[in-house]
């Protein structure tokens, strides 16, 4: 066991990027709102998110270079330059969402009445001093991969006991759970944009940025063309506990949230209410849980966005080269800044609300369905399907096929949704 969990790395930095604020906010607000019957647009979305990973840490394993690098020599170096700004915008807007977060977790604890300034200015002060610490351990650190997979195991460790904790305590009806598995869709009332937290679930589940930098984790642990199989055990595993976490987020909010009239809007709603049901210590784990989800899902997710953008022009292939350290600090300051400006410039009766981070988490699938054709495009080539050792199984290639489609819906649902 200690042999095989060693082994494991690539897919835990994944799973514990995805499992970001968003991704715990969505999962608590769609089990509030629709109690055990969207369980299987989270499944869906768990097996299109294996399928396109192992697909991704396949490709990693037997490209010859890094995915930028392959679509710069079989297209064109705009093109990858195009990929490069499409996942760093995704990176900035995951990021965005992260710092609003940690302000939404930290303002609970500060009561606006008796302490005005401190509830504004403390949570800009703590998140800003955040950022400038990730800042500094990129440039100060002389190799990131080890360090950072050991740090997203134990705190993807911390996140499995929070949740499961509440869960025990908030004990959710197995047997609503396996019904919710049956696709259907629930009564909104007409209202449309009541699915909006299903889209943000799906798309924070289904990441596919986080997919696609499976290719490049691979190639840091050194994995190559004889490490196929382990690149798939480490996959599944990776997102089977993404999927196990999200699930227990999901239904620990039906069981005690559902159907309780008002619906969270905010972190410290979800606490409260959680406080209320089974005392002050349901409020804090839960709160430990958004901590530890926004710190793992804080360097890695600007790692992806500022590599990826580095790479798609050419400059640096490894986490630890000039450029995408850049990059990476780049994209901590863009989802600073946004983060900043959703929480100052929003009247301070809705700071809590949790709609921007809705909007933000959802809006990235508007730039899935670019990576999902690059994806297919790379694992289809001909020297790929030609040869026995490098070509896909198909059922890898169906569910990335799939993936096209989905995103496509689901992005096409979100821009009418964001833009009428």
């Amino acid at each position: 066991m200690k042999k095989f969990l060693h082994s494991l790395g690539p897919a835990i930095i994944v799973a514990a990027v995805v499992l970001g604020p968003g991704s715990i906010l969505t999962a608590s607000k769609t089990g509030a709102q629709f109690g055990y019957s969207m369980v299987w647009s989270l499944a869906i979305a768990i097996i299109l998110m294996i399928g396109v990973t192992a697909l991704c840490a396949r490709l990693g394993a037997t490209l010859q270079g890094t995915p930028c690098d392959e679509l710069a020599r079989r297209l064109c170096r705009p093109v990858a330059a195009t990929v490069g700004i499409i996942v760093f915008m995704i990176a900035a807007g995951f990021q965005t969402s992260n710092n609003l977060a940690v302000i939404k977790a930290v303002s609970p604890f500060i009561d606006p009445k008796e302490t005005p300034w401190l509830s504004k200015w403390l949570p800009v002060i703590l998140v800003s001093v955040l950022n400038a610490a990730l800042i500094y351990i990129v440039y100060r650190s002389r190799s990131l991969y080890t360090p950072i997979e050991r740090a997203m195991k134990a705190l993807v460790a911390l996140m499995i006991v929070a949740f499961l904790a509440n869960c025990l305590v908030t004990r959710p009806s197995l047997s609503q759970t396996f019904n919710g598995l049956w696709p259907r869709l629930p009564d909104t009332g007409g209202a449309k944009g009541d699915l909006m937290a299903v889209m943000g679930l799906m798309a924070t589940t289904f990441s596919i940025a986080g997919a696609f930098y499976q290719a490049y984790l691979v190639r840091d642990r050194g994995w190559r063309i004889d490490d196929v199989r382990r690149t798939f055990i480490d996959s599944i595993t990776g997102i089977l506990v993404l999927g196990g976490i999200t699930l227990v987020i999901m239904i620990s909010a039906a069981a005690t949230l559902s159907g309780k009239g008002k619906l969270p809007e905010s972190v410290s709603d979800i606490a409260a209410q959680l406080e209320g049901l089974f005392g002050p210590w349901s409020g804090i784990v839960f709160t430990v849980g958004i901590f530890a989800g926004a710190l793992s899902s804080f360097l890695v997710n600007s790692m992806i966005g500022g590599r990826l953008l580095a790479d798609g022009f050419g400059h640096g292939k490894s986490t630890d080269d000039r450029w995408p350290r850049h990059g990476t600090a780049l994209a901590l300051l863009a989802g600073l800044a946004g983060g900043l400006i959703a929480f100052l410039y929003v009247d301070p009766g809705e700071r809590g609300a949790i709609a921007p981070i809705l909007i933000a988490q959802a809006s990235t699938m508007i730039g899935a369905p670019a990576l999902a054709l690059t994806i297919l495009y790379l694992a289809t080539r001909k020297d790929i399907m030609q040869d026995p050792r490098k070509r896909p199984p198909r059922w890898m290639l169906a569910l990335s096929g799939f993936s096209v489609i989905v995103t496509l819906i689901i992005a096409w649902r979100i821009a009418g949704k964001l833009f009428g």
